[in-house]
């Protein structure tokens, strides 16, 4: 009878450690990337070497040489193995064969009875417990996979969308093939938007990966994109427990090396006071009550703040707490309680924003109504308020600046 075999009995305790968890297990669970690398170690352990130690070989290696079909169709087996080489974010052995791992992970595609592992005194209480894991619920990003070469270990990763703009704002540093951004410009979009950060990377630009990228291959991809929307797969510096995200410290140390002024940046440059805003899919939403609206006529210009405010006021309306986005586009207005949107405004459709200056943190904008009235159009006035002067003010300049960066191509 054979011994007790030191890896499975980790691996049970790491499966029961993750079920544990309740829940669908993400890439944020903290004991899934102790559970990768033990299925990796059991998938290595006997792996025998060339004899004239020429190259290293690794599970992946016998993985791609499985059947690809049965009975003339693809197996699912076969399509993620298909995937996996030819991911373009793995380069390597290593990255192909984890990418492959977390491909089964997800895709329950696993079938313990037909599995080629095997001493046969270890394999059943292997694909029992593999089993088990098959029976547990996974929601992995598996677009986040530029760094399974490197670590099991993978950074937050989020998508950042913003319109076409004279200047995106982004500076960049290319670190053994992988874009850094070293600096978010001041009064730029991507300073306006609030996402970027310092020292994140761009993985993505538009579906186009970055990664092994060549010197200038962004601006040359942001070229041939220019007039579109652009989708940004960003992968944060900052790890989930608030840490700098630790495979990222070799190119950190290289990144500071050619630029010594360089500094991660842990926030957007501007913030507002208090509790001011909440997130809601990765953006950051204001807190305001909207206190009414009234018709200014077929005159839209800032002067008409100066009456249509106070009119609004003496209105005496309900005021609704409300969720207030400035977005790249358009002004998105959302009932607090139900996140029903209640209005929404394109950049072109406003004609002017400010704020009342007998109360500092009350600011209106105007919108057309009736834009395509025979009679030309006429405008209303929207009123909100703000928990401080300094949110109202930037708020304020958010949708000014909504008019400068936005570009519009016919």
């Amino acid at each position: 009878m054979a011994g007790k075999e030191p890896l499975l009995s980790a691996l049970k305790g790491g499966v029961l450690r993750l079920r544990e968890g309740g829940g669908p297990c993400t890439d944020a669970s903290p004991h899934l990337t102790s559970l990768c690398q033990l299925l990796e170690s059991i998938l290595r352990k006997g792996l025998r070497q060339p004899v004239w130690g020429f190259g290293k070989r690794d599970y992946w290696h016998w993985l791609e040489q499985l059947p690809t079909e049965d009975g003339g169709r693809p197996t699912p087996l076969a399509i993620s193995i298909q995937k996996a080489g030819s991911c373009e974010k793995a380069r390597t052995a290593q990255g192909r064969g984890r990418y492959f791992l977390r491909l089964a992970l997800q895709g329950k595609f696993y079938d313990p009875a037909s599995s080629i592992l095997g001493n046969e005194d270890l394999l059943e209480p292997f694909l029992s417990l593999l089993l088990v894991v098959t029976e547990m619920d996974f929601s992995l990003d598996l677009q986040n996979c530029s760094f399974l070469d490197e670590s099991w270990l993978l950074p937050v990763c989020i998508t950042y969308e913003t319109v076409p703009c004279r200047v995106l704002g982004m500076v960049l540093r290319y670190v053994d093939g992988r874009v850094f951004v070293t600096e978010v410009l001041p009064e730029s979009q991507a300073e306006v938007d609030e996402v970027v950060l310092a020292g994140d990377i761009l993985d993505e630009i538009n579906g186009c990966s970055l990664r092994n990228a060549y010197s200038g291959q962004a601006g040359a991809v942001l070229q041939k994109l220019k007039g579109q929307p652009l989708s940004f797969c960003l992968l944060r510096w900052r790890w989930h427990d608030g840490e700098v995200y630790e495979p990222l410290l070799p190119y950190l140390k290289v990144l500071k090396e050619k630029e010594p002024h360089f500094q991660l940046q842990r926030s957007p440059r501007r913030r507002g006071e208090g509790e001011p805003r909440r997130l809601q899919g990765g953006r950051l939403l204001y807190n305001l009550r909207y206190l009414g609206r009234t018709s200014v006529g077929k005159y839209g210009g800032k002067e008409v703040l100066d009456w249509a405010i106070p009119a609004v006021l003496e209105g005496h309306w309900a005021a609704r707490e409300v969720l207030f986005d400035v977005m790249e586009a358009e002004v998105l207005v959302q009932e607090k309680s139900s996140s029903k949107v209640l209005c929404r405004y394109p950049y072109p459709t406003i004609s002017c924003v400010g704020r009342c200056m007998d109360s500092s943190n009350l600011f209106a904008f105007c919108v057309a109504a009736s834009p395509e009235s025979p009679d030309g159009s006429t405008f209303d006035c929207l009123v909100f308020a703000s928990s401080s002067e300094q949110e109202c003010e930037e708020i304020i300049k958010r949708i000014a600046a909504g008019f400068k960066h936005t570009e519009w191509f016919v």
